[in-house]
């Protein structure tokens, strides 16, 4: 079983949830979590955050991940001369 360790801290679910897909299409496993009472305080979400995390073994290939531009955004295009 992996050691888990936090990647980022989101104040909303739902944009853990979108970086947890990234990070699974891209073959690192991942998960999130939060402590808002069983979902019954969603609320306290936003005081303690929403945690993405991935194994351990696999946190510089999920910084590289996150941290690569996006696929269809083409180059910053070099000064005219």
């Amino acid at each position: 079983m992996p050691e888990w360790v936090v990647l980022r801290t989101f104040s909303y679910q739902h944009e853990a949830e979108v970086v947890r897909s990234v990070l699974e299409g891209s073959g690192i496993e991942a998960m999130t979590n939060s402590d808002d009472c069983g979902a019954l305080d969603p609320a306290l979400g936003l005081v303690r955050g929403v945690n993405v995390l991935v194994a351990a073994d696999q946190l510089d290939q999920a910084e590289n991940v996150l941290c690569a531009p996006p696929a269809d955004q083409s180059p910053d295009p070099s000064p005219a001369d």
